[in-house]
């Protein structure tokens, strides 16, 4: 707490000494969009690699500011406060600037930001359907992706919406594990490339298609990291809070698609919403390993299947299913773990701005992550409070 008191005084501090006339100079400066976002639940168990944990909990409470610089550059900060083991854990998400004005469908953001890979991973939690990601997200990103880094991205000049982009990260939390401290990573350690395109059907559906791809260059693990004298401190612990992907490689490749229905394009009163998204991590294993400790798969791969039917102004329902199957290495060989998740949820909106959501998840894999079979009900809100900008597609 000492550690959150002083950011905040330095902050109060920053504040009090700017200037009144130099924010009157522009009218965007003095009227930032400000907002926060409440985050509480109940749950009955734990969960593999997820945010929330058993029992009462704060997921995470954000705080956001954003503005346009002037008539070229657009900024956003957002801020995470966790609690975690009865300790306030405050997070940076965000903090970047981006161009408004580059020529023939062009923008540069640089700072730090969520990645553009896949359809959930450049929205916010507090935007999902469901309490947490799917297990998918959460073995291989660590539930979202943000890191400091630059992207590129180009919307064509064509009738169908298409965009392009590329990323260039820092990567510390894709990198591999490094128990004793002994790797020389990489500076740049990822580079993502993505595109996306999609369209209207008609007046009442819409869609979007796209692919990814994530070059992780510390992302093999070396043989040893994870021996055995760690494997009963990784079942103690559960589920790592770090944000960190707990299963990497060198190469992820995604799909991913959405399609939304809503009566004559109006989302208020009935809207549908069905996507799903698949990833194939691979080159993860050792250079150094013997041929006959090699597992017997030689990739990662996830997937989700979801669908939210909103069915009147204040009820929505969802139904979700995904599979994780992995592989982890134990001293010198690897061990297959796989788990399933099946999801329901229900979910009452007294406004856009407050959600109370009502979750029950049965995920069954044979101790994966130490965690096992359950039947796990889940109750949770969210409370936004101030201007809050338009959520992605």
């Amino acid at each position: 707490m000492t550690v959150l008191n002083n950011r905040i005084s330095l902050v109060a501090l920053a504040c009090a000494f700017v200037s009144p006339a130099l924010l009157a100079e522009d009218s965007s400066l003095t009227n930032p969009a400000i907002s926060a976002v409440l985050n509480g639940y109940y749950q009955t168990a734990e969960r593999p690699l997820a945010e929330t944990a058993e029992g009462f909990g704060l997921g995470e409470t954000e705080l956001a500011m954003s503005a346009n610089i002037d008539d070229m550059f657009y900024g956003k900060v957002t801020a995470v406060v966790e609690m975690h083991d009865g300790e306030t854990e405050l997070n940076l998400e965000e903090a970047f600037i981006q161009t408004m004005a580059m020529p023939a469908g062009f923008s540069i953001r640089g700072g730090r930001f969520l990645s553009d890979i896949g359809y959930l991973n450049n929205q916010h939690l507090h935007t999902d359907s469901f309490t947490d990601r799917p297990i998918a997200y959460r073995a291989f990103f660590g539930g979202h992706y943000f890191d400091d880094g630059v992207r590129l991205n180009f919307v064509a000049p064509t009738d169908l919406y298409w965009t392009l982009g590329a990323e260039a990260f820092k990567g510390e939390s894709m990198r591999a594990a490094d128990e004793h401290g002994e790797r020389e990573f990489k500076n740049v350690g990822v580079y993502t490339f993505y595109t996306k395109i999609g369209g209207d059907i008609g007046d009442n559906s819409s869609w979007q298609a796209g692919l990814s791809y994530l070059r992780n260059e510390n992302g093999q693990v070396t043989a040893h990291e994870e021996g055995d004298e760690h494997e009963d401190e990784a079942v103690e612990e559960g589920h790592d809070h770090s944000h960190a992907a707990s299963y990497t490689g060198k190469n992820t490749y995604g799909a991913d698609v959405v399609y939304k229905w809503a009566p004559n394009g109006n989302y208020k009163y009935q809207n549908l919403t069905l996507s799903g998204e698949y990833y194939r991590v691979t080159d993860f294993v050792p250079s150094d390993l013997h041929p006959e400790d090699a597992p017997s798969k030689d990739y990662h791969q996830g997937w989700y299947l979801s669908s939210v039917y909103q069915f009147t102004p204040s009820w929505s329902a969802g139904v979700r299913y995904g599979e994780v199957d992995t592989q982890e290495l134990h001293g010198d060989h690897f061990h297959g773990q796989k788990l399933k998740e099946s999801e329901v949820s229900l979910a009452w909106h007294s406004s856009h701005f407050s959600t109370v959501r009502f979750q029950y998840t049965n995920q069954k894999g044979p101790n994966f992550d130490g965690i096992e079979d359950d039947n796990v009900f889940t109750i949770q809100y969210i409370m936004s409070l101030g201007a809050h900008g338009a959520h992605q597609f």
